[in-house]
This record gives structure tokens, sequence and C-alpha cells, in this order.
């Protein structure tokens, strides 16, 4: 049985003001004077899942969620196609991340997250290496441009059906290029319809991949309300047709601005949209960070890998403030 912690409700909750008409929903709940950690949660677009409060001790931390520009309960929500992007980027969540810390009034905080998540994770530590007290990472990902182009292209190999199906919604004119630029052109159509249909093509390729693993479930995408839909798929597009604004290998390149925050990655050996070479990479480019292979995983967990996320973030627990 996978260990987890009995459901809990925040304590404080509210929208921050982060500038460019934006503000992004977050709460806290567990010990008000615990250690703190925040949840950077994946997508990019999916909106914080409530249930990572139960990856803590409640007695222990002070744990931060929040939901990043666009999605969850964050104002004004993607899904509208009038709301536009443009201040939508990985340096403006970076800055929302330093900001909430500021206004909590957290001085160091554990980060916790996974797949985009873990990008930006590790974007935001780069950039504030004092303000991070150590990181625990399910599902490794530094969205490098050979990293969008296998889950969009390269894995197709393994599922040629649903990969011809993603491809071939697209228009003909399209299909023999950058998959993901010309979904995102079609996530700005003027049309509705359009939108739409795009929306829905992108997630069931997403759902291919995930379904495809051994725990892996059908719908793990698609299952959620249109307007989340369609805000994950706007914001997902815009990311990653823009290499989420990081140069080829940046984060990696920068691993040595990690030195001296403990981490645990933990990755599923059976990822098969974000296999373990990026994880085995950060590793070994990072020496305070332990490598955790969960050999019955893929990307959508286990209950091994959930055993390994609760026992790093007890372990962390016990580090003191």
């Amino acid at each position: 049985m996978a260990k987890s912690f009995p459901p809990i409700e925040p304590y404080a909750h509210g929208l921050l003001d982060v500038g460019d008409g934006n503000r992004i929903y977050w709460e806290t709940s567990g010990n008000p004077d615990g250690k703190a950690a925040v949840c950077v949660h994946g997508g990019p677009g999916s909106g914080g899942r409530r249930a990572s409060r139960r990856d803590f001790d409640p007695e222990v931390y002070r744990i931060v969620m929040f939901d990043q520009r666009g999605c969850g309960e964050s104002l004004p929500h993607a899904s509208d196609p009038a709301v536009s992007l443009e201040h939508n980027t990985t340096e403006h969540l970076i800055a929302d991340m330093e900001r909430l810390r500021e206004h909590l009034g957290i001085e160091r905080w554990l980060l916790y997250g996974g797949s985009w998540g873990s990008t930006l994770i590790l974007a935001y530590a780069e950039r504030y290496p004092e303000r991070v007290s150590e990181i625990v990472i399910c599902g490794v990902t530094m969205t490098r441009p050979e990293e969008t182009e296998w889950l969009y292209h390269g894995v197709g190999r393994l599922l040629p059906g649903p990969w011809e199906a993603f491809r071939d919604a697209l228009p003909e004119a399209d299909r023999d290029g950058n998959l993901v630029a010309a979904y995102h052109r079609l996530m700005h159509s003027t049309d509705e319809a359009v939108r739409d249909r795009a929306a829905r093509d992108w997630v069931a390729w997403e759902d291919a991949v995930i379904a495809h693993e051994v725990l892996g479930k059908p719908g793990a995408y698609s299952d959620r309300t249109d307007a989340s839909l369609m805000a994950f798929v706007r914001i997902c597009t815009h990311y990653f047709a823009n290499n989420a604004w990081l140069k080829d290998g940046q984060l990696l390149r920068g691993a040595d601005r990690l030195a001296g925050i403990p981490a645990v990655l933990i990755h599923g050996r059976l990822d098969l949209g974000s296999p373990l070479k990026t994880a085995w990479e950060l590793a070994k480019a990072w020496p305070d960070a332990e490598l955790k292979v969960i050999d019955d995983s893929g990307h959508t967990g286990s209950p091994a890998m959930q055993d390994a996320i609760v026992e790093a973030i007890e372990r962390f627990g016990k580090n003191g403030r």
C-alpha cells in the first residue's frame, strides 16, 4: 500500500496579484509554523493537484500550493481565447514563485513537483539557490528541444497508430513539419470549432502515451472540464512551441548553481514520454542529488514511486527549517 497522509484542508488561501493583470491562486495547509514546502505542478497548465498535500506530514510541514498563470483557480483563465499569453512565460513563473515566497514570509522552502514542474523547479532553484532548502522531483524533465521532439514525434515509432492520428488531424501542409508549432497555430484560430478540435486531438495523443504504460489509465489528460482542457492545451503548446524560453541545455549547464542543495530525483524506468536519460544526465551533473529509479513505474507513477516520494519528503522534514 503506497504511503500518504490523511486528507487535509487549507487554513489560508488567496489570489496574489503578480502584475500584468494576473492573479495566482495560492493556499497553505499543515503546520503554519512548520518547515515550508511548495508544490510545483506540471503541464504546463494543469493546475495544482490538491491531493499532493497528502504527500507531506501536516504536523511537520507548512504546505504551499499554487496554480501557475492562466490555469486552475488563477485569473484570468487561459480557456478564454481573449486572454493573452504574452505575459505567461518561464521567466514570469519564476518571478511569481519568488513573489509568493515573499508574500508568505518564507525564508527558504523545499521544492516538490514533477514533469513540467521539475523544469520550473530547476529554473527557479538555479535563479534563487539561496531560497531553496531541498528538492524532490518525480519525473525529471528539462524541456529541452530533444525532449519535446521525442514526446511529440519520436515516441510515435512505438505508437504509430495514435501518432498518425495526431499528425493527420493537422492541415496537410503542416504534417511534415513541427507538429507542436502547428497545434500552437490552431489553438490561436479565430474559429472556436478549430480550437476545440485541436485541443481534443492534442490530449488524445497525450492520453495514448500514458495509457500505453503498464499502470497507465485511459483519459488521463482528457478527463477534465472543457475549460481546464482548453487552458491546458493553450498553455502547453505556447510553452513547447517556444522551447519554454530556455536556451538548449540551459538547465543542465546551470546545475552547478544547485551545489549544496540536497535532492532526490525519482524517475520511472518505464516512462515512455520522458525517458530516464534526462534524470540520469541531471544526476551526473548534480552531486548533491540522489537518483532513485523506480523499475515498475512510468510517467503516471506507481505505489513504489509514491513510497519513494513520501520517504524523501519525510527524510528532508527531519532537516529542520
